[in-house]
């Protein structure tokens, strides 16, 4: 096991949807996607961010994709018309959330 930022073993893309982000975080192989399914709860999501993140998040699981989809609930402080925040679309959630530290099994990295 070792610890790595989750973009040694995974991508991601964030967005908007009013006041709420979307990060969607994928992988390459069925294995990383189960260890992803294990290990990425919405509630170190929430935990991570923490400091932007008021409402919760969820967490949609589409395993034909090997991608998983949170929803971080009044994360952006109004949205984009509303927002004064530099990034009031959460474009740069995405690579907030592949800065996440895991202890992923030695066999995951590439």
């Amino acid at each position: 096991m070792k610890n790595v930022q989750l973009r040694e073993i995974a991508c991601a893309r964030s967005g908007d949807k009013g006041a709420d982000a979307n990060i969607g975080v994928w992988v390459e192989d069925e294995r990383t996607f189960e260890f992803l399914r294990e290990n990425l709860t919405a509630d170190k999501v929430e935990s991570h961010f923490q400091a932007l993140c008021r409402g919760g998040v969820e967490r949609y699981e589409l395993p034909n994709l090997k991608a998983l989809n949170f929803i971080l609930h009044d994360a952006l402080d109004g949205g984009g018309a509303a927002s004064l925040r530099t990034d009031a679309q959460g474009k740069t959630l995405s690579l907030g959330l592949l800065q996440m530290v895991l202890e992923v099994p030695d066999e995951l990295l590439r």
